[in-house]
C-alpha cells in the first residue's frame, strides 16, 4: 500500500475534483478547533450529478455504492480545499452520515453507504476507520440518489 494519501489516490486513479461551491446559504466546510466538518456532498462527476432518483426503483445497490463513492471523493475534495491541499493533516475520519434516497421497501442503505466507507478506508488507511449512520430518505437535493457528510479530526 502506498504511504501517503496522495499516493493512494493516484494508485486508484482518483484525481480529486475542484471542491464544489455551496448551492445555498451555507458553507462547504467549517474548522472548529481540531475538527473539520464537511457539508453533505452529492455524487457529482465532472460537475454533473451522476446518480439521480431512488434506490429500489431507479438504481440497485451496486449503482448506489458507486454514487456513495463519488460522494466520498467529493468529501475528500472539500477536505483538501479546507486543509490547503494537505490531506496529511487528517488525524482521523471520525464519522460519516450517508443519506440514501430510497423507496419505502428498500432496506439496504447500509450496503449503499459501504461505497463511501470502503473508499475512505482505501484512501485514508487506519485514519479512515469511522463511525457512521446510513439513513434512508424520501428525497435529496436536486434529486440526488445519495449524499454523504463527514467529520474529521485534523492537526
Amino acid at each position: 500500500m502506498a504511504n501517503t494519501i496522495a499516493e493512494r489516490l493516484t494508485e486508484r486513479g482518483i484525481d480529486l475534483p475542484q471542491a464544489a461551491a455551496p448551492a445555498a446559504n451555507y458553507v462547504a466546510w467549517v474548522i472548529a478547533g481540531d475538527m473539520l466538518y464537511i457539508s453533505g456532498q452529492l455524487p457529482l462527476e465532472n460537475g454533473h450529478l451522476a446518480y439521480t432518483g431512488h434506490l429500489g426503483h431507479d438504481h440497485k445497490v451496486l449503482a448506489g455504492q458507486a454514487a456513495a463513492e463519488l460522494c466520498a471523493i467529493n468529501v475528500l475534495a472539500q477536505a483538501n480545499s479546507a486543509l490547503g491541499g494537505d490531506l496529511e493533516r487528517i488525524v482521523q475520519l471520525v464519522r460519516i452520515t450517508g443519506y440514501v434516497a430510497s423507496m419505502p421497501d428498500f432496506v439496504e442503505q447500509h450496503l449503499v453507504v459501504n461505497g463511501a466507507s470502503d473508499l475512505f478506508a482505501a484512501i485514508l488507511g487506519d485514519k479512515g476507520k469511522h463511525a457512521r449512520a446510513a439513513v434512508g430518505t424520501a428525497s435529496l437535493p436536486l434529486n440526488a440518489a445519495v449524499e454523504v457528510d463527514a467529520i474529521f479530526q485534523i492537526a
